[in-house]
């Protein structure tokens, strides 16, 4: 099984220029908990991921309104993704070392196509264990996947103005 068969393909995405505002809704009005960041020029290229755990820290850390703070402020960079061909146990195990819950998926020219996120791929061993067919993801699988993911983070020291 492909991370085509999986992945949600109607995914919504910002720029950089676009605010925290704007992304918040739409993650508010798509039921879904990060966007992606593509380039404000034509090409549609990959840039970034915003989560709704970005939004929240870069409004409590920063002390603005959401439509003061650019997406391009509080993205995360480095952006971990899937491509559309590869198989979903692959994608798994990069949820699983990165400890990520969503992927976005690129196409051979790597263009946004759709995100995989565990709850793709928990959905599809429950789907699997129903048919009783010899699955592919297992329960077992997404379990330790979503455990490592799951892990705490290292502790973060928390600087406090005085």
């Amino acid at each position: 099984m492909t991370v085509e068969q999986l992945m949600t393909r109607a995914v919504k995405v910002c720029t950089e220029a676009d605010t925290l505002n704007r992304a918040a809704q739409l993650m508010w009005e798509n039921d879904c908990g990060c966007i992606p960041v593509i380039s404000a020029n034509s090409d549609g290229r990959l840039v970034g991921i915003v989560t709704d755990r970005d939004i929240a820290m870069a409004a409590y850390t920063q002390g603005k309104q959401l439509w003061a703070i650019p997406v391009g402020m509080v993205m995360a960079h480095n952006v971990f993704a899937c491509h559309v061909n590869e198989g979903i146990s692959q994608a798994e195990a990069l949820m699983r070392d990165k400890r990520i819950r969503r992927l976005p998926v690129l196409d051979q020219n790597d263009r946004l196509v759709g995100i995989l996120s565990i709850n793709d791929v928990a959905r599809e061993a429950q789907r699997e264990a129903a048919l009783g067919k010899r699955a592919e993801v297992t329960a077992q699988g997404v379990s330790e996947t979503l455990a490592s993911i799951c892990q705490p983070q290292t502790a973060r020291a928390l600087t406090v103005a005085a």
